[in-house]
Parts: structure tokens; C-alpha cells; sequence
């Protein structure tokens, strides 16, 4: 995908990342729609920002919203909704826009947390929060679409000097609090709109942090060292293998097969 103008749709696009990806998309000259369930909230973004009204977790309400769209950038979360929101809209959401988005094709951007492999800590153990953002990386690779996943580490815990990004694969920092990594928001939204046009973010996943040093320029040299995904997979290439199909819920393998077969079927 070249530099020139595109047209992106922000899910999420309220929340503390997804204001800064509207607001970046803009400044790197993007048209950008903005998914808003409240229309309150939608005061807060950019006037350029055209504002979509709809809900993730209501399908009927997202169809629209898909016409001419070039990008999507996820950066939904739940947010202390515990185990029904996890599911409902950390994963329920992106399932729900990719079918909204049904036969058309669009790049992604998926934004889901550093540690996500880790199921048996305390705070996935208390919430799936992290098992369900994992199957929604399932969806996303399961989809076919071109696609970048980033999984940031613990929002503007950077200090003043933290602006040199690391991108590291595996996601084996699992402490569950700063020590695995931290990162500035406006970085990560940086990092979301920058991988829309660089091919070699294409089919990456990997985790975000930022150490000491200044904010980089090149961002094709940043992606572009990263293993790719296997073609074909559901997980991230260094990932371990902890989470079997064969113990996934129906529903979840259910949901996959759709979106491989929508895939199969558009071509």
C-alpha cells in the first residue's frame, strides 16, 4: 500500500488510543470514520473525522460503516467489564465488523495487549480478557486479509527519555505489570497508522515497548527485521502453543470456520 490517501475506519475510536489514532490518521493525511456508539463522545475528535454511529456488539448497526473503507484500525477494549465484555467486545467486536465488512477487502490493524498469551495469571484468570484478544488475533489471521497485529506494553509508563521503540515477537514478557514494558499512547497510535502503508508490516505480530532513546523516523526499518506469521496460521509465529483448538469453545471454532469459508467463498 503506497503513501497516498486512504480512507480509515476507527473502532474504538473514543477510547484513549483510538482519539489518537483519528487524530494521527488525519495528520498523516488520511480520511478517517470514526465508530461511535455514543454520539456524545464524538464531540471530543477532530472535525475532519466523519463519525459513524454504531455499536460492535450489534451487526445491524456496523454494515454501513464498511462502504469504501480502505483500513481498519481496532482499538476496542472492554475495560472492566469483565468475562461478558471481554467476549462481547474484544472479541465479539471484531468478529462483528468482519462481517460487516463481508466480500470487501481492507487492511488491519489490530490492537491487543502485550502478555496476551499468558492465561494463568491472575488478571486473565479474573477477566478471559487476554484469552479473548487472543482469539480475536485468531479471527483477524483466520480472515486472510493483510494485517498487523501490535501488542503494546503499559500505556505512558515511559519516562521522559523512552521514545525509541522495541518491537519484540513471542510475547514472552509476562510479569504482568511496567517491568514488561512500557509505551507512550501516542506512540502506539503512531505504530497502528504507520503499519497501514508499509508493506513490511504485513502478516506481523508483535509486542510494543519503547527504551531509552529518541522516537524513530523509519518505520519500514522497524517492521522490517520482524518474522512474518505462517501463512495459513491462527497463531503468532514465536507464540507458544498453549491455547488448542480442541479445547476452544464451539462458538470460537464456529466463528473461525465463518470467517475461512466468507474468505474461500469472496476469493
Amino acid at each position: 500500500m503506497s503513501e497516498s490517501q486512504i480512507t480509515v475506519l476507527v473502532v474504538g475510536a473514543t477510547g484513549s488510543i483510538g482519539r489518537l489514532v483519528v487524530e494521527e490518521a488525519i495528520r498523516q493525511g488520511h480520511a478517517v470514520r470514526a465508530l461511535v456508539r455514543n454520539p456524545g463522545k464524538a464531540r471530543q475528535l477532530p472535525p475532519e473525522a466523519q463519525v459513524i454511529i454504531g455499536d460492535v456488539t450489534r451487526p445491524d448497526t456496523l454494515v454501513g460503516a464498511m462502504d469504501g473503507v480502505d483500513a481498519i484500525v481496532f482499538t476496542l477494549g472492554s475495560d472492566g467489564t469483565g468475562k461478558l465484555g471481554a467476549e462481547s467486545v474484544d472479541y465479539g467486536g471484531v468478529r462483528n465488523v468482519l462481517s460487516a465488512l463481508g466480500s470487501r477487502t481492507a487492511r488491519i490493524a489490530l490492537m491487543t495487549a502485550i502478555g496476551v498469551t499468558n492465561r494463568t495469571g491472575a488478571y486473565n484468570r479474573a477477566t478471559e480478557a487476554h484469552d479473548w484478544k487472543r482469539r480475536a488475533e485468531r479471527l483477524v489471521r483466520a480472515s486472510g486479509l493483510p494485517y498487523t497485529i501490535v501488542r503494546p506494553g503499559w500505556f505512558d509508563y515511559n519516562g521522559p527519555d523512552e521514545h525509541q521503540l522495541a518491537l519484540l515477537q513471542g510475547d514472552k514478557r509476562q510479569a504482568g505489570n511496567s517491568s514488561d514494558g512500557v509505551v507512550a499512547r501516542r506512540q502506539i497510535a503512531e505504530v497502528l497508522v504507520r503499519s497501514l502503508s508499509s508493506d513490511h508490516a504485513v502478516r506481523k505480530t508483535f509486542e510494543l515497548i519503547a527504551v531509552t532513546g529518541p522516537a524513530p523516523d523509519d518505520f519500514d526499518a522497524l517492521f522490517a527485521p520482524l518474522d512474518a506469521d505462517p501463512s495459513g496460521a491462527l497463531d503468532a509465529v514465536h507464540d507458544m502453543a498453549n491455547m488448542p483448538m480442541g479445547d476452544e469453545p464451539q462458538r470460537v471454532r464456529d466463528d473461525l470456520e465463518a470467517v475461512r469459508a466468507d474468505r474461500l467463498t469472496n476469493g
